[in-house]
């Protein structure tokens, strides 16, 4: 079985007020007062990581202040309905992932927003893998063994996530249904304290970003055994994947990307993407990214908006077999 996406190629107080006042915006004279950027996990996860500096890019660019908003709970699905029901003027935006915008859609019997008709795709930012690390502490050194110890030791291995519906935990469901084996998910209240989890042996294992996750391993503080994506990125081609250790056809990247509250005017839309991809082009950008394994994508609305509604028909049938939906 593969489960796969193919594709074609600091904070300013304000008032409680500040993002929400009404606006007529004309594309050319955007923005003319500061934009937040809605990151709908709590600080120190690897969303997190491209909204600082796509805001900072952004800021330069704009001459406005662009401001993070940490808005977590519920997988993401908090902040993203915030954003959701925020004026489409511009002046809210969002950065979704395939969790938010894939796999939500299925995996909640009650979710506040639709993914298809209360957002505007902007552009696809990014895409790469999570690393499946373990701690040192853990008797395994291959995707291999970690199967054989979970076999041997059913339930009796917690692995951590950002929380429930998220492209971590989903990620370890596919893992678990394709490799046979029962490994106890431990949802957390985003990618950071998911992370601490995990360095101090609270949990054995999780599918970590790979902005949080590798300077630890790096450091010898956690074991990395395999990376989710098809193919290894050049640099990470230290690490095998999971597919070519152990679980053939296992294809899991994340995607990251930037969405508006339906309704965005065609004109503000255009200028929007037009500016992100500029930023997201830049080198500094790709030479940030690229030792982490993301490939910086910049497409277009139509074409971001294609690979949203592909991955909510996709994880459709994926979270369908794996049997698991959340109240």
């Amino acid at each position: 079985m593969r489960y796969a996406i193919f594709l074609a190629a600091s904070p300013l107080l304000l008032s409680p007020n500040a993002f929400s006042q009404p606006a007529q915006v004309e594309a050319p004279n955007f923005p003319t007062r500061p934009v937040r950027i809605v990151v709908p996990f709590p600080p120190g996860g690897g969303t997190e990581a491209f909204a600082r500096l796509i805001a900072e890019k952004l800021t330069e660019r704009w001459g406005q202040q662009v401001i993070i908003d940490n808005r977590g709970g519920a997988g993401g699905t908090i902040g993203s309905y915030l954003a959701a029901k925020s004026p489409p003027d511009g002046y809210t935006l969002l950065i979704g992932l395939n969790g938010t915008h894939g796999m939500a859609q299925s995996l909640y019997r009650k979710i506040p927003y639709d993914t298809i008709k209360d957002f505007a795709p902007i552009t696809m930012l990014a895409i790469g893998p999570n690393i499946l690390a373990v701690h040192p502490s853990v008797p395994v050194k291959s995707v291999k063994e970690l199967i054989a110890l979970a076999k041997a030791k059913p339930g009796q291995l917690y692995f951590g996530s950002p929380g429930t519906g998220t492209p971590p935990h989903l990620q370890l469901e596919v893992f678990k249904l394709m490799a046979g084996i029962n490994i106890t998910h431990v949802p957390y209240k985003g990618g950071g304290p998911a992370n601490i989890a995990l360095l101090s042996g609270e949990v054995q294992g999780a599918f970590t970003a790979v902005t949080v996750g590798l300077p630890f391993i790096r450091a010898g503080k956690l074991r990395a055994l395999g990376l989710t994506g098809a193919k290894r990125p050049a640099f990470l081609s230290e690490f095998p994947t999971i597919a070519e250790s152990g679980v053939p056809g296992y294809d899991e990247n994340t995607w990251y990307g930037m969405f508006a509250p339906a309704g965005l005017p065609p004109a503000l839309l255009t200028k929007l993407n037009t500016d992100l991809v500029k930023v997201l082009l830049s080198p500094e950008l790709k030479e940030y990214f690229a030792p982490q394994g993301q490939e910086m994508v910049g497409n277009s609305p139509e074409q971001f908006g294609e690979i949203v509604r592909a991955e909510v028909a996709k994880w459709a049938k994926v979270i369908k077999e794996i049997g698991l939906r959340i109240d």
